[in-house]
Parts: structure tokens; sequence; C-alpha cells
């Protein structure tokens, strides 16, 4: 069993980034509860309409190949992090403005879920070579454990602190709250000094950005440890998002006929779960391998779903049947993300991060809809019990993608051979000799 490495709380630039991104994760729930509540309470939106919403924010993903292609052409991505937090803050402020001028449409409602996650997606691509550079190879399992509790922390306390706040001051004014999230984020992330590598240069920078983009998806397609990881990410996100919150909250109302507040608490202790997970995980891939953690995230995070399909008897049996599998999923995707996330950054060299990652987001994010229209119509066709066990038993079959891959077999960044290892094999966090 390999020993930890130092502490991170010793290294201010990583607590500066990692406050940044705590205060913007609860600052997302807030938006992802107002934005919905503003096109329902204030413009009378039908189910349609903020379907549209909840897809508008999630299409620039797409376009996640490309702006990556841009993004690995950029010297500086801290500043291009900045300036998506800022832009994200300016577009977020345009509506209570328009609310209290008497103007919010919703039209403006989806070009701001739009331009925003155009904006999430710039800065979702610029972030890994910042990450790569701000933490030492050592301690990315570590540094992705942090930063993946503060989310899941944001899970547990943000809802009820959004629907307070929307309460109190209404939907459009509690968007406020979010925008000023970001401009702390910006000016904590802003003064970080990290030794960026250098933007590619020659030939390779005059290259179209199409030929750039396809030269990320062929670097996947070739490394053996991230194409199975996209094959078993796209595999388990199409599985899961088949029942996603939507049907599975569908499913504990109508099935098992659990109350709002029952169904509320199942998922809150769910998101316990998922605290647990992230902050467990370093010690799980120390205690078994990196690989083998991947393994059993990959498996746990969709498995539990056939529990929760089998639920039954009395009431406090039912609810707390949905509860325990909320927690184990929660607790199985936080070893599967941190671990994982964590090995990527380990074998991708640094002129391909932003690139990658584009190329990545493209294809696990853009099946992630495609999982959700399937899963209606599974659901209409065949039940929703069914839907789950489908989900949970397709969604463990991602397994099949990392058995034959080397992955199982990494126990540690440590031990990566260099046939694995990106370019950027350095130990201090900083750009290794060329």
């Amino acid at each position: 069993m390999s020993l930890p490495p130092p502490s991170l709380w010793r290294d201010r630039r990583f607590v500066r980034f990692w406050a940044g991104q705590s205060v913007s994760q609860f600052g997302d729930r807030i938006s992802e509860l107002a934005l919905p509540l503003i096109a329902v309470g204030a413009l009378h939106a039908s189910a349609n309409e903020v379907a549209w919403l909840t897809a508008l924010a999630w299409a620039p993903n797409l376009l996640a190949i490309v702006l990556g292609a841009w993004v690995d052409r950029r010297a500086r991505k801290r500043r291009l992090m900045v300036l998506a937090d800022l832009a994200r803050a300016c577009l977020l402020l345009t509506l209570p403005t328009a609310y209290l001028a008497g103007g919010v449409t919703l039209v403006q409602l989806y070009a701001v879920a739009l331009l925003t996650g155009a904006a999430g997606v710039l800065f979702n691509t610029a972030y890994p070579p910042f990450f790569a550079h701000l933490v030492p190879r050592s301690s990315y399992v570590d540094a992705n454990s942090n930063l993946s509790a503060s989310r899941s922390a944001s899970y547990v306390a943000g809802p009820a602190l959004g629907g307070a706040l929307v309460q109190a001051v209404t939907a459009p004014v509690a968007v406020i709250a979010d925008a000023l999230t970001y401009l702390v984020s910006a000016a904590l992330v802003g003064p970080i000094k990290v030794d960026e590598p250098r933007a590619a240069g020659g030939e390779q920078a005059n290259s179209s950005l199409l030929r750039r983009a396809r030269e990320g998806l062929a670097f996947i397609v070739r490394h053996p440890v991230l194409r199975a990881s996209l094959g078993c990410a796209t595999t388990v996100n199409f599985f899961t998002f088949l029942t996603g919150t939507g049907l599975t909250v569908l499913f504990a109302d109508r099935v098992l006929g659990l109350s709002a507040g029952a169904i509320g608490l199942a998922f809150g202790i769910g998101s316990t779960g998922a605290l647990l997970g992230a902050v467990i995980a370093p010690a799980v891939a120390r205690r078994i391998g990196l690989g083998r953690s991947v393994a059993v995230g990959a498996v746990l995070f969709p498995a539990p779903l056939a529990l929760a399909a089998a639920a039954g008897g009395p009431t406090w049996a039912r609810a707390g049947t949905l509860g325990l599998a909320e927690f184990l999923a929660g607790i199985g995707v936080m070893l599967f993300d941190v671990n994982l996330n964590s090995l990527q950054t380990a074998v991708i060299p640094d002129g391909m991060r932003s690139r990658v990652a584009g190329a990545f987001s493209t294809v696990n994010y853009g099946i992630r809809p495609v999982g959700a229209l399937v899963g209606g119509v599974l659901a209409t066709a065949v039940g929703l019990r069914t839907t789950l066990v489908t989900a949970a038993v397709g969604g463990a079959l991602s397994l099949l993608w990392l058995l034959p891959s080397p992955i199982p077999r990494i126990r540690s960044l440590a031990r990566l051979g260099p046939h694995l290892a990106g370019d950027s094999a350095e130990t201090d966090g900083r750009p290794a000799p060329r």
C-alpha cells in the first residue's frame, strides 16, 4: 500500500483554487433551481419550454471538441478560466436586471442558459492543463477528492440554501448570489501563478481547428487508457441517464408511492454517499489500487438502480431501500470520477489536454440527452421497474471496457509505465524538461 502524498492544505495556490471552485459550486445549485423557477413562476412556461431550457444549457458541450482545440492554441489557460467566470457572472446579472425593470422574457432566459453553458465549456476545457501544473502528480487523486467533496457538499446543502433564498427574494433576484460566486471564483483564481505550458507553435499552431479536434479524438482512440475510459464513461452515462433524476422521482412517486418529503430525504442520503465517496476515494485507491477503484466505481455507480427497482414492503422499507440505493450509487460515482479523472490527467500530454477534454466532453456528455430520450421511450414501453433494471445491468456492463485495458492493473500514478504516461511526467507540478 503506497503512502499518502503531503497535504494539499499547506499549498496556498491549491487552497485558493479549491475555495473558488467550492463557492461557485454552491452558487450553481442556486441557479439550477432558480432558472427553471423563473421560467415556471415568472414566465408561466410549459413543460416542453422548461425542457428546452435544460437542453440549451447542455447543448454547448456538443461543440466542446472544437472549443478544446481552440483553447489548446491559447497560452494562458488561467485567463480563459477567469474570463469564463466573469462572462457567466455578467450573463446571470442580466436576469435580475431585466426582472426588476419588468422585461425578462423566455428568449432571454434561453440565451442566458445557452451562453452560460458555453462559458462553462470554455472553463472546463481550459481547466485540465491548469490543474495539471497547479497540483503535483503525486497529489492528483487527493486534489480531485477535495474538489469532488466540496461539489458533493454543495448538492447536500445547496438545494436547501437555494430554496430558502428563492422564497425570500424571488428566483430572479436569487440568481445574483450565483453571479457573485463567479466573481469570487475569478478573484481567487486570477492571482494564482502557475508555470503553464507554451501554446503550440509552428505548423501545429497553423492547422485548422477541425484538424486539431480530430487529433484530440484520434489520440483518445489510440491510447489504451483513454480509449477504455471513454468507452466505460460513455456507456455508464448512457444507461444511468435512461432513468436520470426525473424518471427515478417518477418511479418513487407512482410505483413506490412515496411522499415528496420521503423522496427528498432519499436523494439527500444519496448526496451524503457522494460526499463520503469523494472523501474515501484516495484511501480506497491506496488500499486496492487506482485502477481497481475505477472498476469498482464503474459497477457500484449504476448497479444500485436494481436495488431500487426491487423495493417493496411497508413505506419505511420502500423509502429506506431507495435511500440505500442512492447512497451506494453516490459512493460509486465518486470512486469512479475521482480516480479516473486523476488517471486521465496523468496520461494526457500537455499539448493535448484541452483537445482531449473537449473530445471527451462531446462524446461523454453528448450521450446523456440520448440516454434520457431512450429512457422515456423504454419506460413507456416496458414500465419503470424494468427500465431501472435495464439501466443497472447495462451500466454495470461498462466494466467490460476496462477489463482488457491496462487500467485494472494500475496500482498508482507513480507506477505508470512510460508507454502510458503523458509528456508531463513531472513530479513537482512543473513541465518536464524538453
